[in-house]
C-alpha cells in the first residue's frame, strides 16, 4: 500500500496513484508552484503586468506605440524574459512572446513571436 504524497492517508485504487484525492493532489501541486518568498512573486508579478500591457497595446501582432504611453500604463523597461538580437543589429526586448524594439523619437516597435 501506497500513502498520499500530501494528508499520508492510505491510497485507494491504480497501483500508480500518488495522492487520495483531488483536492490533495491540489493542494500538493499549489505548494510546489507557488513563489518561494516575495523577491520572486514580485519580479513574477512585474513581468505579468508588463506582459498584459504588451498583450493590450499589440491585439494585432505587429503595431507601433510611444514610450510615455508604456509609462502611463505602468511598464517597466527594467523587467523582460529576454533578448533578440538579429543579424542586422537590431536588439529586441520580450516577455515571453511578446516583444518591443527601441525606433527614433521615443517610439516602440512592438510585436509577437510565433510559437
Amino acid at each position: 500500500m501506497k500513502n498520499c504524497l500530501e494528508c499520508d492517508e492510505k491510497i485507494v485504487g491504480r497501483e500508480d496513484k500518488k495522492f487520495c484525492s483531488d483536492g490533495c493532489r491540489n493542494a500538493y501541486n499549489n505548494k510546489i508552484n507557488k513563489d518561494s518568498n516575495n523577491y520572486m512573486r514580485n519580479i513574477n508579478n512585474k513581468l505579468r503586468k508588463n506582459y498584459r500591457i504588451l498583450l493590450e497595446l499589440n491585439p494585432e501582432g505587429k503595431s507601433k506605440t510611444t514610450r510615455a504611453k508604456l509609462f502611463s500604463k505602468g511598464f517597466d523597461f527594467d523587467f523582460f524574459t529576454n533578448i533578440l538580437n538579429t543579424k542586422t543589429g537590431n536588439t529586441y526586448y520580450f516577455l515571453y512572446d511578446q516583444g518591443y524594439m527601441l525606433l527614433d523619437n521615443d517610439y516602440y516597435m512592438l510585436v509577437k513571436k510565433d510559437i
